[in-house]
């Protein structure tokens, strides 16, 4: 596990309605990891989570700036097909994948990235492909029926795979790799035990 704790956080996308049990697995173990969590709203007011949960954002939106993150990461909620109030997340997202910098995105906040264009050209998973049809994107072809899929600097998931999506999140930051990594997952999603002393080994 990595014990250096880097310059740039780590930034998870808080909004109305978003789904908190999506993204558990990956922000606790960055954290464990040695990477640092901030949160990014839509403005700096409390949010309040599908589970209810009130959450103050660090900063908003507008603020972030690719070149002062380590990655980005976008969670499903409601919000995303009900308007384009969080259009401006996967613009920002946009903005991350042009600089070089890694955007991690699950559940409805895949629909969000097809809407703006960003999963067109690059293989990618989510809910299910005629979810992501409905938003009349033309990646249909590069759709991928499994759990999780990174094709370079970006990460998607389908809304039932968590521990998948910390996989590839947790793999591409470094946290874990081979092995190890492999073991993670076994433990977490299969619940083996012979992965527990592996990845503690």
């Amino acid at each position: 596990m990595t014990s250096t704790t880097p310059q740039k956080p780590v930034h998870l996308a808080v909004y109305d309605t978003f789904a908190d049990w999506e993204t558990g697995h990956t922000t606790a173990w960055l954290a464990r990891g040695g990477h640092r969590i901030r949160t990014v709203g839509p403005t700096t007011d409390p949010v309040t989570t599908i589970g209810g949960l009130r959450v103050t954002p660090d900063l908003a939106l507008g603020d972030l700036r690719p070149e002062d993150s380590a990655l980005l990461i976008l969670t499903g909620a409601d919000a995303w097909d009900e308007g384009d109030d969080l259009a401006p997340f996967a613009a920002k997202a946009r903005a991350f994948l042009d600089a070089g910098v890694p955007v991690a995105a699950i559940c409805g906040a895949t629909a969000g990235l097809a809407r703006e264009g960003l999963l067109d050209d690059r293989p990618h998973t989510g809910a299910a492909p005629f979810y992501l049809a409905a938003t009349g994107y033309k990646g249909g072809d590069r759709y991928v029926e499994t759990d999780a899929v990174t094709d370079g600097d970006l990460i998607t998931a389908g809304p039932t795979e968590p521990v998948a999506f910390a996989r590839e999140v947790l793999g591409r930051m470094g946290v874990f790799d081979g092995g190890k990594l492999d073991a993670w997952y076994r433990l977490f999603h299969d619940s083996d035990p012979a992965a527990y002393e592996e990845l503690n080994a």
